[in-house]
């Protein structure tokens, strides 16, 4: 028996055995990264996601010097050249009476943090790699004296991102999660300077060494001169939107209307499904009833892209956009109401949260059934919300609201809440309101409704945490 190693020259060698082992080279693909053509076209398909590279910088180099030894004094030399000359000899010392010696400046770090100012992470496509500032050398001449200085140490790269960025190594290990204006990690290391030492002829060097140990021993001590590089990392930058309420319902339900009519934000608005396509952010203003406790009572909307059946095994855009809610204290699902099933809609998009994460179930929720401005929206209203306060549990929204009020903030879950139940052993609706966004029809009473669950929710959070 033979073993034949078939190499690329075709050349081969025989060891005895009885396998036959053919060698080949291959080369991975690297995802490419999108075109500005796509990211025009495509935003939300990249805007909460992206990797990027980024490099500390290195260290500055220290230097190699030798000691300066004045001449005999002449005659002709003033008093003030001897007291340059004196200056110039009278080296830095440690507390220990040590020669202090210049290094090299430190390299730049790299820093990620979140500013309230950005918005989506659609730049880190246009530009992925982020290079910080090396540390300054020793400016120096080769000769020791008292007027040398360390190389300046490099600024640190400060790298923005959105509020709600998670960040990670593309390999996976997490790093941090900056949900808060001001959050920051520190990714990448600068390199140390160099140290510099002292060249000194053999004859002198036993009595350097008594006033420091940075005396070069051999040619190999220089390598210790050299700055050290900086660390360089490949990250996965994850944006998680940061929201108190998230608002959830199939396209085409109004939900881009309720923000624009509840908040000061202005989405795009069209009669066609998908008109949304990233999140949108609105602020809705504190409870006046609250006097001063108004401004503290300020919450953040998050109008989601419409969910369509089977949203949760990546049809239509909702997928993409579910892991959004992850932070939201309590949902709002707007229901049209003069759709032909409206409580069908209502149970299809109930499904989707269930079979995507069922703790987005167990938060509270108000339902809004829209469009009661039409006729046959508003003959079947008192029908839709009887049938709609049907489903689910009482004894859960009790729970619902006293219990999971900070169920956003919670990462680790026991293994009998991630027990699936079905529809109706969820909390019900803490409340169903019929509205018209487009006339302004009970948006006050809608308003009410959100800021009580909203209330509801910090009061349990603060009993939890006092």
């Amino acid at each position: 028996m033979q073993i034949h190693i078939i190499c690329s020259w075709n050349q081969q060698k025989i060891i005895p055995n009885n396998f036959k082992l053919k060698c080949r080279l291959s080369k991975t693909k690297e995802v490419a990264s999108p075109s500005l053509e796509s990211l025009n076209r495509e935003p939300h398909k990249y805007f909460d996601q992206a990797i990027i590279t980024v490099r500390a910088g290195d260290g500055g180099h220290g230097a190699t010097l030798s000691m300066h030894s004045p001449k005999a004094n002449s005659k002709s030399q003033n008093k003030q050249d001897k007291e340059k000359a004196r200056i110039r000899s009278s080296y830095k010392r440690d507390f220990d009476g040590s020669l202090i010696l210049p290094v090299g400046g430190h390299g730049g770090d790299v820093v990620i943090y979140a500013d309230e100012g950005k918005d989506s992470l659609l730049e880190f496509h246009k530009k992925g790699r982020f290079n910080a500032k090396r540390g300054g050398n020793v400016d120096t001449m080769g000769v020791l004296h008292s007027q040398l200085r360390n190389g300046l140490a490099a600024p640190t790269l400060r790298i923005p991102v959105p509020l709600g960025t998670v960040v990670k190594h593309k390999r996976g290990k997490f790093l941090a999660d900056l949900s808060n204006h001001g959050d920051e990690i520190l990714v990448a290391r600068g390199g140390q300077g160099g140290i510099s030492l002292l060249d000194m002829p053999e004859h002198k060097k036993k009595k350097v060494m008594s006033m420091t140990s940075n005396v070069m021993a051999d040619e190999n001590d220089k390598v210790l001169v050299l700055g050290q590089p900086g660390e360089e990392v490949s990250l996965q930058l994850i944006l998680r939107v940061v929201a108190d309420v998230g608002v959830v319902g199939l396209p085409n339900a109004g939900k881009s209307t309720l923000l624009s009519a509840i908040t000061l934000a202005k989405p795009d608005i069209a009669d066609y499904p998908f008109t949304t396509l990233m999140p949108n952010l609105g602020r809705l203003e504190g409870d006046p009833s609250l006097g001063a406790g108004k401004f503290s009572s300020e919450a953040t909307l998050a109008d989601l892209p419409g969910l369509i059946e089977g949203a949760h095994l990546g049809k239509g855009l909702g997928r993409n956009f579910l892991r959004h809610l992850r932070r939201t204290r309590m949902l709002v699902h707007v229901v049209d109401a003069a759709a032909e099933d409206p409580v069908y809609d209502y149970r299809t998009v109930k499904e989707e949260l269930r079979m995507y994460n069922p703790e987005y179930l167990e938060r509270p929720y108000v339902v809004v059934l829209n469009k009661i401005d039409i006729p046959e929206a508003m003959n079947k209203l008192p029908f839709l919300v009887e049938e709609i306060q049907k489903i689910g549990s009482e004894e859960s929204l009790v729970q619902s609201l006293s219990n999971h009020a900070g169920l956003a903030n919670v990462n680790v879950i026991s293994h009998e809440d991630k027990k699936i139940k079905e529809i109706d052993e969820y909390p019900r609706p803490a409340a169903v309101v019929g509205v018209s966004v487009l006339r302004g029809i009970n948006i006050s009473e809608l308003l009410r409704e959100i800021r009580s669950a909203l209330r509801k929710c910090r009061e349990s959070e603060e009993a939890l945490n006092p």
